[in-house]
């Protein structure tokens, strides 16, 4: 691991330029090693691997874009992204296939060797016609023994053709390879943990949604230790299953789940609130919520907020919890922490973002910043910025 640094990763969503009102100028560069882009998509009939929205990943201009170029140009949040990988070249940017939503589409394609082989040649492709530094599979989740085995042959596929490519590029270059790793038993015990762990680079902890709306008590949503579920029990049981914790980033949901009629965590509840873009879950940057007070549990490593005149729970990680986590993962000799997702912390202002209810900022410092200041120095080893094969003239020759 060159520098010996820490990482820190952040998600980046496509979707987030719109009413979020949060392009890839707003991403906090200083304080992340790693961008994941969410999400790529995938077609479950032939396995390729394709954009999930052409308008945002490629074709829209951002301020500076000319509408003059002559040529096949990339424009979009790649190629903003790609500018910042020139100006911050410790920064590196992998492209994140699937997520929760596209997840089912990989079932027929992790036993399908064919479909596989579509899956990893269109992977690449779009990593070097897109400026990449590697690929993260989230898929979520295998469900049966078979696509736990599909899931190890996908990883080992991707990671001998991400090898060729930099082989046939002629450079001595690791692109790499990483998954989102789900943190709930039910999840995470279906899993060849070992047998993945020889092709991936590092493992992004899913450690968060421990508790929601599907539960029928109001738990903590993101606790390091404690019942029923817990990040230091998930990563026990990968650490006991062949993967070094030196692998292992440490994920740290920047939202809260809200939980309506409940009096505090492990009581039951009935519904949950208004959320800022969704029913029951709100961004960090509108948390704590207005009139809501603040406890912490030092002994869960976990905290929340509590209306009691409207009696809702919200759990989130709150910049003591930030700190706590970011001690906790250098004590622990984990690799770093990762986001889910950027759009969602403090510190940066939303010109044109709708205002109102569960969407108004709060006071308060960003957890990105809070963890990394926690955690230690950070990696700086270097990006990639030669794509030689890529489709798209500007990116080929260096011009972007």
């Amino acid at each position: 691991m060159p520098a010996h640094g820490k990482y820190s990763v952040g998600y980046f969503v496509n979707w987030g330029i719109y009413g979020r009102k949060f392009p890839p100028s707003k991403i906090p560069v200083q304080d992340l090693t790693h961008i994941l882009y969410a999400f790529a998509d995938m077609r479950p009939d032939s396995g390729e691997v394709v954009l999930s929205d052409a308008w945002a990943d490629k074709d829209i201009h951002y301020p500076g874009d000319s509408w003059n170029d002559v040529g096949n140009n990339l424009y979009g949040n790649f190629k903003a992204i790609y500018k910042l990988k020139q100006q911050n070249r410790h920064l590196k940017v992998l492209l994140s296939i699937g997520g929760w939503t596209y997840s089912p589409k990989f079932h027929p394609i992790v036993v399908n060797p064919t479909l596989r082989a579509n899956f990893v040649q269109s992977a690449v492709r779009l990593l070097e016609d897109y400026g990449l530094d590697g690929l993260d599979v989230d898929y979520e989740y295998p469900s049966n023994d078979l696509q736990a085995r599909g899931y190890v042959d996908l990883l080992r596929e991707l990671r001998a053709s991400l090898d060729h490519h930099a082989q046939m590029k002629g450079v001595n270059h690791r692109f790499l390879l990483t998954i989102a790793a789900p943190c709930g038993p039910d999840h995470y015990e279906k899993l060849h943990a070992r047998q993945m762990d020889q092709y991936l680079d590092f493992w992004n902890m899913m450690a968060y949604d421990f508790s929601g709306s599907w539960d029928s008590v109001a738990n903590h949503q993101a606790n390091i230790y404690g019942k029923p579920i817990s990040a230091s029990q998930a990563i026990s049981w990968y650490s006991d299953n062949g993967v070094h914790r030196s692998k292992m980033v440490l994920g740290i949901p920047l939202y809260g789940r809200s939980f309506m009629n409940a009096t505090g965590p492990g009581a039951p509840f009935n519904g949950v609130g208004q959320g800022s873009w969704e029913q029951g879950v709100y961004d960090y940057r509108v948390l704590p919520l207005p009139g809501s007070y603040v406890f912490q549990d030092n002994k869960a490593i976990a905290s929340w907020g509590y209306d009691y005149q409207k009696k809702e729970m919200v759990s989130f990680d709150n910049e003591q919890v930030g700190t706590w986590k970011g001690d906790w993962i250098r004590h622990e000799g984990l690799r770093g922490s990762m986001f889910w997702e950027l759009s969602g912390d403090k510190g940066s202002t939303r010109e044109e973002m709708e205002g109102g209810y569960g969407k108004d900022p709060a006071p308060g410092n960003s957890l990105v910043t809070t963890v990394k200041n926690a955690m230690g120095p950070l990696d700086t080893s270097p990006n990639w910025l030669r794509y030689e094969g890529s489709q798209f003239d500007n990116l080929r020759d260096g011009t972007i």
